[in-house]
């Protein structure tokens, strides 16, 4: 058997894939050895497609500056362009950055949520964290670090639509919380790659967190969750609202 060839773009090269008109499924491979596959085409999902978490959740967008964060193929940017928002798009794949601007994207850049200060303050009217993206960040630690950037990089009425899932309402077994407890981490912290044909990423930590653990990861940070929005899974949006830091 040959060894997989790692590529740090292998997420980035999936979405090439199925923009070129080819079958593209992505592969979750996480550290315990536990895999789970599924459709590239969620990321290219028109409106009347999504979940009826995210539908409702893009009742809430505010202003006319909007960030996409860890956009992927642009379906969230290019719905709000159409409504005529002006969207900033970010993602540390630079091969679904060009994917986007291919698709129409105006603004899409290669931008890593570490580097999110980049984009200079009081920007942005809205930020959106779809596809369970507010685990971008890995940890606890993280999270915070980045709500506080993006604090900075918002305007005072500023709001955050953050989808998840809670890891305490799933049968499936992909989050290992026992052994999380015992390692010091959060329960619905994870360590995973993407790999697609014979690439694979490097290794990165996603965090999933329950309503409760949101609220307090949010406490110190600048913001407050407003609304929860259930879905008929176990993933959620959260409509976050910017507060004054202390």
């Amino acid at each position: 058997m040959k060894p997989v060839i790692r590529h740090d773009d292998a997420y980035g090269l999936e979405i090439v894939a199925y923009f070129d008109g080819g079958p593209a499924f992505e592969i979750i491979e996480r550290d315990d050895g536990y895999i789970a596959a599924g459709s590239t085409g969620r990321y290219f999902a028109e409106f009347d497609r999504w979940p009826r978490r995210q539908k409702h959740g893009m009742k809430f967008v505010r202003g006319k500056n909007a960030l996409d964060v860890g956009c992927g193929a642009g379906r969230i940017s290019l719905y709000l362009q159409n409504k005529g928002f002006r969207v900033t798009a970010i993602d540390a794949s630079p091969l679904a950055v060009r994917a986007c601007r291919k698709r129409g994207v105006k603004n899409a850049r290669v931008l890593a949520v570490e580097d999110i200060e980049r984009l200079g303050e009081n920007r942005f009217d809205t930020v959106l964290l779809f596809g369970n993206n507010f685990g971008l960040s890995g940890n606890v630690r993280k999270a915070k670090r980045l709500l506080r950037q993006l604090h900075r990089i918002t305007t005072n009425a500023a709001v955050v639509i953050a989808e998840t899932t809670n890891p305490y309402k799933t049968t499936n077994p992909f989050h290992y919380q026992r052994d999380n407890r015992q390692r010091g981490r959060m329960p619905g912290q994870i360590r995973m790659r993407i790999r697609f044909q014979r690439f694979a990423s490097r290794w990165f930590d996603w965090l999933f967190v329950s309503p409760n653990e949101m609220k307090g990861i949010l406490k110190g940070t600048g913001w407050k969750v407003t609304r929860f929005i259930e879905g008929d899974r176990p993933s959620y949006v959260a409509v976050i609202e910017k507060v004054r830091l202390r």
